[in-house]
Parts: structure tokens; sequence; C-alpha cells
């Protein structure tokens, strides 16, 4: 008997309300919310609610979704999920996503399981390729960089992902600003597609800013892609009082400390909130909406443990006109 669960025909309004961004100077566009799949599809998760929240985001114009090699817990998860998604249900939109996983932290014990080696690479995209049961990603990240590995052979291992058919584009992940424009400089010179790169910000985490590879991407013609851009969780509504049960930060401390929210860090959220009420939003929708007022920004990539975290940050997209007044006020909160 057919398995009915399996019968799943995508939202045929799926892409009248998400805006579409390009990759700096290329021809890909991402949307400009995408999903991450960091913590939130791994073995912790039940399948049913996977599938409702990647559902939901396609359903609603997310085409993007973004990985790793060592997503999950545990190392691995996260493409399986994927691969089981694509399987079940995704599979015959393969050609209106976006897939993109990453190798560069540590993913299988040894010498040849970290960093940034071709070996390394070339192998982890391979078990990423199998894990998803896919024939190619869109995009291959250097998830971050090894000063122990000469550039040329990096990027070198990406240019092959490419040459081999495993990988459409590539992008660099927590590259500073001088190692960026030596990666582009050899990708280039190589003419491979090196359309993006991915870095934490958010409002109260500026340091693309101060340390100029923010400017650097937009000089250089790459998108960018924000990790991070809620700050796992301070920006929304749910710490504003405190600390509430069933928090990242009261069941996870290993990526949300309880440290993180000072006193000092508390008054600017509770200044941040008075702003975003002023303007009908909440704190969650006005921080990824203060970032995709920025051209220079591709897309900003959310995490959710439930569909309805989705649509609410789909919300952001509704009002992202800011006056000279507002980000005058938002910088006060967070910088002074």
């Amino acid at each position: 008997m057919p398995d009915f669960r399996k019968q799943y025909v995508a939202a045929p309004t799926r892409y009248a309300n998400m805006e579409y961004r390009r990759c700096g100077r290329s021809g890909l566009k991402l949307s400009a919310v995408s999903l991450g799949m960091w913590h939130n599809f791994g073995k912790l998760t039940p399948y049913e609610q996977m599938r409702s929240i990647a559902l939901t985001a396609f359903d609603n114009g997310i085409t993007h979704f973004d990985l790793a090699n060592n997503y999950g817990p545990e190392y691995g998860e996260a493409e399986r999920s994927m691969g089981r998604l694509l399987h079940d249900y995704l599979r015959p939109y393969r050609d209106e996503l976006i897939i993109s996983t990453k190798a560069g932290y540590d993913m299988w014990p040894g010498p040849y399981g970290d960093h940034g080696s071709r070996k390394y690479l070339l192998a982890s995209l391979d078990q990423s390729l199998e894990r998803m049961g896919l024939d190619y990603v869109d995009i291959f990240y250097h998830h971050r960089m090894d000063p122990e590995t000469p550039l040329e052979e990096t990027m070198g291992a990406l240019a092959s992902a490419v040459e081999q058919g495993k990988a459409l584009y590539v992008g660099l992940s927590r590259y500073d600003e001088p190692t960026l424009r030596h990666a582009t400089a050899i990708l280039e010179e190589r003419h491979v597609p090196y359309v993006i790169n991915q870095y934490r910000y958010n409002l109260l985490d500026r340091s693309i800013e101060r340390d100029g590879t923010k400017a650097a991407s937009a000089e250089l013609g790459r998108g960018i892609i924000t990790f991070s851009p809620l700050a796992q969780g301070l920006l929304t509504d749910r710490y504003l009082d405190g600390v509430p049960a069933g928090s990242r930060m009261a069941h996870d401390p290993r990526y949300l400390k309880r440290s993180a929210l000072t006193g000092e860090v508390h008054d600017r959220l509770v200044r941040l909130n008075e702003i975003a009420q002023a303007r009908s939003q909440t704190l969650a929708e006005m921080a990824l909406a203060w970032q995709l007022r920025d051209p220079a920004i591709t897309s900003v990539l959310i995490g959710a443990s439930r569909p309805e975290q989705v649509l609410d940050n789909i919300h952001a997209l509704e009002n992202r006109a800011f006056s000279a007044d507002e980000l005058a006020a938002i910088d006060e909160a967070c910088l002074s």
C-alpha cells in the first residue's frame, strides 16, 4: 500500500511573499531567510518535528537549507535527516532547493578529519553527499581558516569539488579580511564560482563591521549570509524577564551560557524591545529586519525548534524600513 504520509505537495503560493537576493555579483539568489540545521535536526529531535519545520519553511518560500558535516547532534545526523526529508518529501523539488554543507571542524578521529587539507575536504564532501543521498550540493564551504595548511591547497580542494561536479558553488566561513582577499584572488584565478561568505552577525555582535570583513565581501562582489542573527535566542522576548524554564540557556548551556545574560546585556535587550514595540514588531522581527535592510546581506540563517518560529521569523520581511532616528536609537542601545 502507498505511504500517504509521503504524498507531500508543496504550497502553490510558496513564492508569493519571500524575497530572493543575489549572492554578490553572481547569478545565484538565496531566500532572504534561510533555515539553518545546526541544533534541531539531529538525534534529539523527533523526525515528525523536523519534517514540520522543514516543510513549513519550504511552503513559505525558504529554499535554502544550510548544513555542515558535524551538525547534529551527533556528527553527521543533520545531513542524514536532510537525506531522509529529501527521500520522503522534497526529492521532487530538488531543483527548487539550495542545499549547502561545510567542512573544516573536527569530524572523525585522526589527522585527516579536521581543518583544511585537500584529503579532509574532499573526503568529507563525499561523506556528506552519501549521508544526504545527493549527487551534488549547491554550495560547499570551507568552515574555518586553517593557518597550518597552505591556502592554495584548501582553495584547490574547493576548485576540485566544483570540477568534479560535486558542488555548484563554493563559499568561505569565518575568514578574516586579509585571508579572505588572498583566497578570493586564488579562486578567481582558477575561475571557481565562489559566491558567498558566512559570518556571525547580529545587533549585539558587530565584529564583521569592525574587522573589515563585511566591507571586503561587498567590495569583492561576494554575498554574506549571517548565522546567529538572534544571538542564539537572546534577541527574542524570551530573556526580557530572566531565564525561563525550557529555554536554551536553561537546558543547553553548552551554546548559550547564563553568563551571557549580564545586567548590561539585559538592559540592552529591554531598550531594543521598546524600539521594536514602537515599530509594531517583536524584538526578533526587528533584529532580522535590521540586517535585511542592508543590501550587503544576502540572507539570514534562522534556527527553529517549532514551525511557528519559522513563520514568526519570516514576518521580519514585512517591515524593513528604518528611520534615521530608529537606527540611531538601536545603535545607542547596543553600542553605548
